[in-house]
């Protein structure tokens, strides 16, 4: 049962996709009435003493290091990877593709196609080698880091980043999930570099 103190016994699940690989001493909480079930997609890869709390959605394919702790309500996008020891607060939202360095404390949303690293956690480049990895072309890639080069590099603040964006990036899907993303994101997103 998942460790909040508002649930009451009510029916929730908890749902694990095809071929996800869970180690030893993982924990996957079950849902409670926000989202009434916890997921965790297909073909992901939970390493030893991972800890996945309640009403957390996490997508296909992501790989969750040892000792990484998901706190309640988080979603993780597809193709994700949590280093070890990892510790995400609630109602963190990663997106897909992104890269989480080793002990990382996520306390903002991790937009898409990112390396993330450091204390606070900050933009350490685009996650070019994963991409590429999965099929990306050089030339989407390509994109994607004109995209952050934007919004952390030239420019001194997220909104004047996502203007510059909108006006001089050509219109593809990578813009419009980045942009998205960035929109929708209730708790601020990541800093760039330091």
């Amino acid at each position: 049962i998942p460790q909040d103190l508002k649930f009451k016994g009510e029916y929730t699940t908890t749902e694990v996709g095809d071929n996800t690989v869970i180690r030893e001493c993982v924990t996957i909480h079950r849902g409670t009435t926000d989202k009434m079930k916890t997921v965790v997609g297909s073909n992901c890869l939970l390493m030893c003493y991972v800890h996945i709390a309640h009403d957390c959605i996490v997508g296909n394919n992501v790989i969750i290091a040892n000792y990484s702790g998901i706190a309640g309500h988080c979603i993780i996008e597809d193709w994700v990877v949590i280093e070890g020891m990892c510790g995400l607060q609630q109602f963190i939202h990663v997106g897909e593709h992104s890269f989480i360095a080793g002990m990382s404390q996520v306390r903002k949303d991790v937009p898409p196609f990112v390396r993330v690293a450091r204390e606070p956690l900050t933009f350490a480049g685009v996650n070019a080698i994963g991409l590429r990895r999965r099929g990306t072309t050089d030339e989407t890639v390509k994109i994607i880091e004109d995209i952050y080069r934007n919004l952390f590099i030239l420019n001194n603040s997220i909104p004047s980043g996502v203007a510059v964006i909108e006006k001089e990036i050509p219109d593809c899907e990578e813009k419009r999930k980045v942009l998205d993303f960035i929109k929708k994101s209730e708790r601020g997103i990541i800093k760039g570099p330091i």
